[in-house]
């Protein structure tokens, strides 16, 4: 089986090589990854200059751009055969709730999607990082799965708790919880005497009640989301149908 692997946190995070040494011996992998830490890119493409693809001493590709660059560039030329699955992680830290909609390492995993090739974003749930090895074993019991009963095209959001492998509790399928909205902006100066202002933490958990992803991690269970890409609030289309119809006064 030929898998993509890629991420947000660069070519030289730990949990990338960690997922790709424990893939190895199951899978044939290939490593596109941004040349540099690029954590909040969303599913940004770069369309105002052209990229580069290097090779690390490692040999995992590198390129000067997004996450979703790399498995856009991957996909559509840059190797000679196609992936049948795109991996994105281990990324260091949750990505739950809001954060997925800025999440580089679920838009590497949602392009992969676009893309027609099922795809599975995957995070270890606390910035320290102590078990990747937890998250690399949970990504191959996945692929295991996939490859037992093909499941067809999916996008599956997985955090994993920063726990040792006997200390997880089992899987729960949830859905994506909320938060409160971020800390306001960090105002400070530099050495030049400019103004310069730092983004806000992520709120705390705002909807983390029972089937959330919020909830499955707090009690120690790794939290699988299927995602979807349609963005229609469907409900809400009879309303504006209906909004329009009105006359307006001249």
């Amino acid at each position: 089986m030929r898998i993509l692997l890629s991420n947000d946190d660069g070519y030289f995070a730990p949990g990338l090589e960690r997922l790709a040494a424990e893939l190895a011996p199951h899978a044939d992998i290939t490593v596109v990854a941004p040349e540099r830490d690029r954590s909040g890119a969303s599913n940004s493409l770069t369309l105002d200059r052209p990229l580069t693809v290097r090779r690390a001493p490692n040999g995992f590709l590198f390129v000067n751009g997004t996450p979703t660059d790399c498995v856009h560039l991957a996909v559509t030329g840059l190797l000679d055969d196609l992936p049948e699955m795109v991996i994105s992680g281990i990324n260091h830290g949750a990505n739950m709730g809001d954060d997925t909609i800025y999440s580089g390492t679920v838009a590497a995993a949602t392009e992969g999607y676009l893309l027609g090739i099922p795809s599975l974003a995957v995070s270890l749930t606390n910035k320290i990082g102590r078990h990747f090895e937890t998250a690399a074993a949970v990504v191959v019991e996945l692929l295991r799965r996939h490859r037992d009963q093909p499941f067809g095209k999916w996008l599956l959001n997985v955090n994993v708790p920063d726990v040792a492998q006997s200390e997880l509790k089992g899987y729960r399928i949830t859905r994506l919880g909320r938060r409160h909205k971020a800390e306001s902006v960090v105002k400070t100066e530099t050495p030049r005497g400019e103004t310069c202002y730092w983004i806000g933490a992520a709120g705390p958990a705002a909807d983390a009640g029972e089937g959330t992803d919020f909830h499955a991690i707090d009690a120690g269970y790794v939290s699988v989301t299927p995602l979807q890409i349609d963005l229609t609030h469907r409900a809400e289309m009879p309303r504006v149908a209906q909004w329009l119809e009105r006359s307006v006064p001249s």
